[in-house]
């Protein structure tokens, strides 16, 4: 079975993507709106993940080598004029904690076992169409999370004489994991928040996070300040940090209102997909621009290892305990008996 996607549109207005003879601008400057571009989504999600937002958004999964999965999408022109798209995977990676495209049709291993059921649609003004996309692991495929992308294209006519030719594009991502058994397990610690203050005076928390499982992560989130009675927040989490397995990087929650230097109770909640946690510090914001010293979080749900070792002593005390009032009880009752 499939889940249908009731996503919204990722349009493309105005992205330049590079090729032969053409302007290179980062696939992100492509704009999230309706009606002026080229449009797709993904339509079909696995029933187990009917519940993560990500999986629904992304082609998101976990493939035993010799696998083959099918999934469609569906391609949008929502301008008022016909439009001829190009359709084809492509390499992905992620790199700095980003998730990169490659320029043009640059190929990597997983873009080579995916294939599109046509490389190319006419669609009139305002019209769609749907499209499968197939992703075949090889039987001798490695161990491990790889990425690409399926991009929908449109280019325009070089300028008389030549030039710059505008290509405009947009894609799903591809997140797949290769090995056997149930996928990798997902998870993440924040390490530590630390309050910052730009030269012009706006406050931010930066909090470091560690990607401790065997999947990629897209964080999002909120921070919440409380001291005293004050409260203020929530502040929303940036987008667009992406963490490699094993990988550390920083996410910043940027305040939309000024506040007290504190101290504040930070409190930060992370998700992605289904996956998240919840820190807390103690902070203060500099009074004048720059950098306060980080401040080590506690995960809620984390017990301290001291605080295991002595609960886990208490355990075992009490079933001593329970072992030894059984056995008198048992033993006053054989002399009873007796």
């Amino acid at each position: 079975m499939r889940l249908h996607n009731l996503l919204a549109w990722l349009l493309v207005a105005g992205a330049l993507t590079p090729a032969a003879g053409m302007l290179h601008a980062p696939a992100s400057a492509a704009a999230d709106q309706r009606g002026n571009g080229i449009g797709i989504r993904l339509v079909d999600a696995p029933v187990q993940a009917r519940a993560d937002s990500r999986a629904r958004r992304y082609i998101v999964d976990h493939l035993k080598p010799g696998s083959v999965i099918h999934r469609r999408v569906e391609i949008a022109n929502t301008t008022d004029s016909p439009q001829r798209v190009a359709l084809y995977p492509a390499a992905g990676e992620i790199r700095d904690r980003t998730f990169q495209f490659a320029p043009g049709r640059t190929a990597n291993e997983l873009s080579t076992w995916t294939s599109m059921s046509r490389d190319e649609v006419t669609l009139a003004p305002q019209a769609h169409s749907m499209v499968t996309a197939t992703i075949d692991v090889p039987k001798n495929a490695a161990p491990g999370e790889r990425y690409a992308m399926i991009w929908a294209e449109v280019s325009g006519d070089p300028p008389p004489g030549g030039g710059l030719r505008e290509v405009n594009r947009v894609g799903v991502r591809i997140y797949l994991s290769v090995g056997g058994g149930n996928a990798p397990a997902a998870g993440f610690t924040i390490d530590s928040l630390t309050a910052q203050r730009s030269a012009d005076g706006r406050q931010s928390v930066l909090a470091q996070v560690h990607n401790t499982g065997g999947r990629a992560l897209d964080l999002s989130g909120e921070l919440r300040l409380t001291s005293g009675g004050l409260s203020a927040g929530p502040y929303n989490v940036e987008t667009g940090t992406t963490l490699a397995p094993g990988d550390t990087g920083s996410v910043v929650a940027l305040l939309t209102e000024q506040v007290p230097d504190g101290p504040w109770h930070a409190r930060i909640h992370l998700v992605s997909g289904l996956t998240e946690g919840t820190a807390a510090a103690d902070i203060r914001f500099p009074s004048a621009a720059g950098t306060a010293e980080a401040v080590a979080a506690t995960m809620e749900g984390h017990l301290p290892v001291a605080a295991i070792g002595t609960g886990a002593g208490v355990s075992a005390l009490a079933a001593v305990s329970f072992l030894i009032v059984r056995r008198r009880r048992r033993s006053r009752g054989e002399r009873t008996t007796g």
